[in-house]
């Protein structure tokens, strides 16, 4: 029986170099597991995700596909605008978001490290946004386990969308003094690429700020860990 196709579905960006992310990765997937790799899109680009679910041919038996969200919580992209996409094939299976996982923390590790962040400074952990309360209790689980494993002040600090944003939380750390003794304060990207929201971040006046997570061998790990789980081979 033929594999499921792998439907990624990213959020979309208008930044060539976060287009190309998507497009490596992508390609990393299609290498590492041998099936065959659709990109689709919940915003910004094309083709959508609704366009992409349309044009794969139903199966007589089994999955004809697994959607497996290129985002690293789950909110409305998950729970709406791919739901709603696969809502009528039951031969389309939509996997969960990418977070969380410990892997995601492992490489926002290995960022902070290459950035040479002072291990007393305060991190401001910073994805998205969203005002999905699901999303927000994914960040909550990765905040959570980020503060077990670092020994200064842990903060969040969002890209977009909601409050607190990143700059606000690096004035907060400043302001309550967690910048003295050498601490410094660093904004650390809880997101997939660069792009729009990448940029705003290297904007909050942070002593440092790390890179977006992909690509990365352990991100293709958890896309093929999710397809597998959902239905894929």
């Amino acid at each position: 029986m033929t594999a499921p196709i792998l439907v990624l579905c990213a959020h979309g960006t208008r930044d060539p170099a976060g287009q190309q992310v998507i497009l490596e990765v992508a390609e990393q997937v299609r290498t590492a597991l041998e099936v065959e790799v659709r990109v689709a899109y919940v915003d910004v680009q094309e083709p959508t995700i609704d366009e992409v679910v349309a044009g794969i041919p139903v199966a007589e038996e089994g999955f004809a596909a697994v959607v497996v969200p290129f985002l690293l919580a789950g909110g409305y992209h998950v729970h709406v605008d791919i739901a709603r996409a696969v809502r009528d094939r039951a031969d389309v299976a939509a996997a969960p978001a990418l977070g969380p996982d410990r892997r995601l923390l492992s490489i926002v590790m290995d960022r902070i490290v290459a950035a040479d962040v002072h291990p007393t400074a305060t991190l401001v952990l910073a994805p998205a946004g969203s005002s999905d309360p699901r999303s927000q209790e994914d960040t909550e689980v990765t905040l959570d386990a980020l503060r077990l494993r670092w020994d200064g002040p842990v903060r969040v600090g969002y890209a977009s969308g909601i409050e607190p944003t990143a700059a606000q939380a690096v004035v907060s750390a400043r302001a309550y003094g967690e910048d003295a003794d050498d601490g410094d304060v660093a904004v650390v990207s809880y997101l997939l690429a660069p792009g729009f929201f990448q940029e705003s971040l290297n904007g909050a006046e942070a002593d440092h700020v790390t890179a977006p997570l992909a690509p990365d061998p352990r991100i293709i790990e958890i896309i093929a860990d999710r397809y597998r789980d959902a239905g894929g081979v």
